[in-house]
């Protein structure tokens, strides 16, 4: 709606000021009812030119609220403390037309003061208890006093001090039932205004409160997250160094045994060499600084070739595991995604968890959809399930099982998913094995297929 971002303080204002536009639509509708009721319905002689005027001012004003509501000005405080005064003058020149403190609706004046209480500061709330005690206390002395309801009497002169007395007694009566129905009238409109501002005010407080906890969980994760590549980061360091010895040795041993003599042992070595490699090369990526690794991959991919390249790497390392692939190809062939290196290892070690947890004969399935906004992908495992007790746990914070080795990969996987604007969810099968569901964000078809910086 707005050009430009507001802070969240002026946004509150500004909402302030709508819902000020709607209560004194409403306001402008009760009081045209009454004024029907009171003159048609209860034959009550009430100045209907000045009460009509007052209502045209009001309405007046609701309409430069509307137009103020269209610009882009700043809203304050004060702004909002003048319109809710002006409300308060208009009531109680409705008031001073219609018997001053002795009109049954005496008690609109709360409303300003309870809408005032929700929307403004403390100083702002005496003020308007200053200024509607003040008119309500003139109105005590000066107004246009409310007509009697008299009976209808087609010729006073044939009365009887009997009849007169009667007539006295039934007008009292009429009267009283007035003030019944216009404190009853008050009840009932007092009692939902307050409810339902108490519901939104406890509605808005919940979704902050809700808002809080997301944003201290999402600060405690980001604060793992840290520790933890520093942890990484470290680590490899200091790994460097035994690794590069025992890649030395291993060459040595190839050098000093050879194939021709020593078949049996060139091919392990060769196996132990190889996966000496794949250490290096994952330590690599774990020293290697945020900024740099998020420069390296973040480029975007046509999503089924990125599918690919994920597999494909998974199956390198996963040679004898069986894949049983679900994808839907037929779906938006364009669609495209940020091929983010974090991404890539999480989507991996998702997979690897699936592989080790599930026996060898059954494989693990990888199913992949998606539309124009999100991308789906489901990975499911045929082995015991996740520990019950980590359910709840697993992802959100490091957790490591005595059963099976998930803990601290699932934690930055977890992670990596929600900082993309994704979404996580595990879960046990009743048939059995384990559930993963992922629901990743991925680019408009129109997108260009260039390489970008993901800052």
């Amino acid at each position: 709606m707005f050009s430009q971002v507001l802070p969240k303080s002026e946004i509150s204002i500004r909402e302030n000021l709508k819902w000020l536009f709607i209560l004194r639509n409403l306001m402008i509708s009760a009081e045209a009812l009454l004024i029907f009721l009171a003159t048609y319905g209860l034959g009550i002689k009430l100045p209907q030119e000045q009460l009509w005027l007052v209502i045209l001012s009001i309405a007046a004003v609701n309409l430069y609220t509307w137009m103020r509501l269209q610009t882009e000005e700043v809203v304050t405080d004060l702004e909002i403390f003048s319109q809710i005064s002006i409300d308060v003058l208009a009531i109680a020149s409705l008031l001073y037309l219609t018997g001053g403190a002795s009109n049954p609706i005496i008690w609109v004046f709360l409303l300003p003061l309870i809408i005032t209480a929700i929307m403004l500061p403390q100083a702002y709330v005496w003020n308007m208890v200053i200024l509607t005690s003040s008119i309500y206390t003139v109105l005590i002395g000066f107004n246009i006093p409310l007509p009697a309801i008299e009976p209808h009497v087609p010729d006073p002169k044939f009365l009887t001090p009997e009849m007169s007395h009667q007539l006295h007694m039934m007008s009292d009566k009429n009267y009283f039932n007035l003030h019944i129905f216009g404190m009853w009238f008050g009840f009932v409109f007092s009692a939902g205004l307050v409810a339902f501002f108490v519901v939104e005010l406890s509605n808005t407080l919940k979704e902050r409160e809700r808002n809080l906890a997301d944003a201290r969980e999402s600060a405690l994760r980001d604060e793992r997250v840290v520790s933890l590549g520093t942890l990484a980061a470290s680590a490899a360091h200091d790994m460097g160094t035994p690794l590069g010895t025992i890649a030395i040795l291993t060459h040595e041993i190839q050098q000093e045994f050879p194939e021709h003599r020593y078949p049996d042992l060139q091919q392990k070595m060769t196996i132990m060499q190889q996966q000496i490699d794949r250490c290096k090369e994952a330590l690599s990526v774990m020293s290697a600084t945020a900024g740099e690794m998020r420069a390296e991959s973040g480029k975007i991919m046509l999503l089924t070739q990125y599918i690919d390249e994920v597999l494909n790497q998974w199956r390198a390392h996963n040679p004898s595991t069986k894949l049983n692939l679900f994808v839907s190809p037929d779906n938006y062939m364009e669609a495209r995604i940020i091929a983010e290196r974090t991404l890539t290892h999480s989507i991996i070690n998702i997979l690897n968890n699936a592989a080790q947890a599930t026996p060898d004969h059954e494989g693990i399935e990888f199913h992949a959809n998606w539309d124009r906004e999100l991308l789906h992908l489901k990975i499911r495992d045929f082995g015991p399930g996740l520990p019950s007790e980590y359910l709840d746990l697993v992802g959100q914070q490091p957790v490591i099982s005595k059963k099976q080795g998930m803990g601290v990969g699932l934690f930055l996987t977890y992670s990596t998913i929600k900082r993309l604007g994704g979404t996580i969810q595990f879960s046990n099968l009743e048939a059995g094995g384990a559930c993963i569901e992922i629901a990743l964000p991925i680019l408009a078809t129109e997108t260009q297929d260039d390489d970008i910086g993901v800052g």
